[in-house]
């Protein structure tokens, strides 16, 4: 008995260290030297101004409108990290919620981690709404087998709300690295409550939102409750922005007695022309009012919306006829949102946002050019599988840049194979550099493999700009190796031909050829199949075909490991040979 109370204060003692609070170190926008609000354009003029107008802007267009635009709709921050908790608190000028929409979506966020795949996971965080909203994000689940870098994290922020003081803290000692903006061409929409959020239930399922992970692209939201109705003053301030669509899809804010049909029509027309003195060939799509789900019940409802669709379509038409280029029109029947998935027959819910984001998505690849298929090598995503060798984003970010400032002839696509041969952008990878410099230099050429690529991986470096800006003469593929241990050859050869058909819609002079995946250790057999499906393809296609690792083979069949580092990749012997082989191709005319 006299040992209970020694053993209670030890109980007590644990407890209490159990309990103790945890050490975080905290980050604010204003503690980064660059941009890092995603979805913000004009950020050169706000830097951390969490609001989607510049200050200018104030004085332009009117009142209700600039209030809105503090809104902090479709703006998001990435960053990455390995903390297993993270917490994100800040405050909000008004309201925390609506009566039609709830708290987490008017003045919630969304978090959002990207696994080294390029996949989406959403962090469910436990909230609070007090004068300094909260959220806790905690046991976040540990780094994958790839690496113990950290993930990419993308925090979606309040709909409906303009915030202020906003903070993110994690554990002390864990890696927190915020990434800038991103250099993309960003897709601009101008539109209404149902484009600002209205009425999703937190911040990741508004649909410019769900579009922007569809689309893995930046999506600027300049939706205004009630007032997206695509006044001078505000087209004015879009036509700065260089997009790669504007949308414009204002029509639920400018229907009869709003404005009269002959105004509508000349805002529409106004509104495009305008764009086009900027912008002479981005797209731009123009979407008919999605429609009101309760005008069975109310009956007058129907002709406001069909009419408005007409005014629309008519407009289209006379543009079109005065041969304004490269406009397109998204349909109502083509949003397809029934009584479903609406919150009061004019906003939708959850499932009427994904419904509207899945027609954007539809309508904009096909505008872009960009298609899908069903295989996982068909489906573009990023990756950052090895980011102690190197990071990916920047490396793309570096090809974007280069594009804009140097010519180049000849592009070499790939994975660590063709990055780790030489040339620019410049790496401390190179294993080849002495074969790139004699064999490719003379002829112009630029490397684009990255380490850990994959086919779904270039598809999306080739829908994300990496062609844009310039006019090579000759494009070589070689890539599918890192697909081997988790594709068949059809899968592997069905992703080469959407990727090769996409290189030849953006790059429709340039000659190209698909090279045979090399050989590697214990994988000799299949690549020689593989490479037989490959060329067939090629044939198929019109593209050309060349297999010029077939020399680092020996007579038996085995690759010859004098020309391997680690049976996969060259040494600068086999990159010697690579090079020497690869000449006639650089030759062709």
């Amino acid at each position: 008995m006299k040992q209970l109370p020694t053993f209670l204060l030890c109980l007590f003692s644990a407890v209490a260290l159990a309990q103790a609070p945890i050490e975080l170190k905290w980050w604010k926008p204003s503690d980064s030297p660059f941009a890092v609000i995603d979805g913000q354009a004009w950020s050169g003029e706000m830097r951390d101004t969490i609001q989607r107008f510049p200050p200018r802007a104030e004085s332009m267009v009117r009142k209700a409108v600039w209030n809105l635009s503090r809104n902090s709709a479709g703006l998001s921050i990435r960053f990455v990290s390995d903390a297993p908790q993270i917490i994100v608190r800040y405050k909000v000028t008004g309201n925390t919620a609506m009566p039609h929409m709830p708290a987490t979506g008017v003045s919630g966020v969304d978090l959002y981690g990207l696994d080294s795949d390029g996949n989406w996971h959403l962090a469910n965080g436990k909230y609070s709404f007090k004068d300094t909203v909260q959220y806790n994000f905690d046991k976040l689940k540990p780094n994958d087998n790839y690496h113990k870098l950290g993930r990419e994290y993308r925090l979606f922020l309040p709909l409906y709300n303009s915030v202020r003081d906003l903070e993110i803290g994690v554990p002390a000692g864990s890696i927190f690295t915020v990434l800038p903006q991103r250099m993309e061409k960003p897709i601009v929409v101008y539109g209404t409550s149902i484009a600002q959020g209205a009425c999703a239930s937190r911040p990741g399922m508004a649909w410019t939102n769900i579009l922007a992970r569809k689309l893995d692209r930046t999506v600027i939201n300049l939706g205004f409750s009630g007032n997206g109705r695509l006044e001078k003053e505000v087209i004015d301030l879009i036509n700065e922005i260089d997009a790669k669509v504007f949308v414009l899809d204002c029509l639920p804010n400018l229907i009869y007695p709003i404005v009269e049909r002959k105004e509508l029509q000349k805002r529409i027309i106004e509104s495009v022309k305008t764009l086009r003195t900027k912008h002479p060939n981005t797209p731009i799509l123009l979407t008919e009012h999605d429609g009101y789900t309760d005008s069975y019940l109310i009956p007058h409802r129907q002709p406001l919306f069909e009419e408005a669709n007409q005014d629309l379509r008519e407009a289209f038409t006379q543009l079109t006829n005065e041969k304004v280029s490269n406009i397109y029109l998204l349909p109502i029947s083509a949003i397809g949102i029934d009584h479903e998935g609406m919150v009061d027959g004019t906003h939708p819910n959850d499932l009427g946002m994904m419904r509207y984001a899945d027609a954007y998505e539809k309508k904009l690849r096909e505008i872009l050019q960009q298609p899908v298929g069903t295989l996982k090598t068909q489906i573009p995503v990023r990756h950052n599988r090895e980011p102690g060798s190197y990071n990916w984003e920047e490396r793309h970010n570096a090809i974007l840049k280069l594009n804009q400032t140097e010519p180049t002839k000849v592009l070499m696509i790939g994975n660590s194979i063709t990055h780790n041969w030489g040339g620019k952008p410049l790496n401390n990878r190179i294993k080849g550099a002495d074969a790139w410099q004699k064999y490719l230099e003379p002829f112009q050429a630029r490397n684009f493999g990255f380490g850990w690529d994959r086919v779904e991986n270039v598809l999306w470096r080739v829908y994300h700009d990496e062609l844009d800006g310039i006019s090579p003469d000759k494009i070589i593929i070689n890539i599918g190796t890192n697909n081997l241990h988790l594709n068949t050859d059809d899968e592997i050869i069905q992703g080469l031909k959407l990727l090769a058909q996409a290189i030849q819609t953006q790059q429709p002079k340039a000659k190209i050829t698909l090279l045979g995946i090399y050989p590697r250790r214990e994988q000799e057999n299949r690549v020689v199949t593989l490479n037989q499906g490959i060329q067939a393809l090629a044939q198929s296609i019109g593209v050309g075909y060349a297999n010029i690792g077939k020399p680092l083979l020996l007579k038996t069949g085995k690759i010859d490991e004098k020309m391997f580092s680690d049976g996969l990749h060259p040494n600068a012997a086999g990159y010697e040979l690579l090079g020497k082989e690869l000449q006639p191709i650089l030759k062709e005319n």
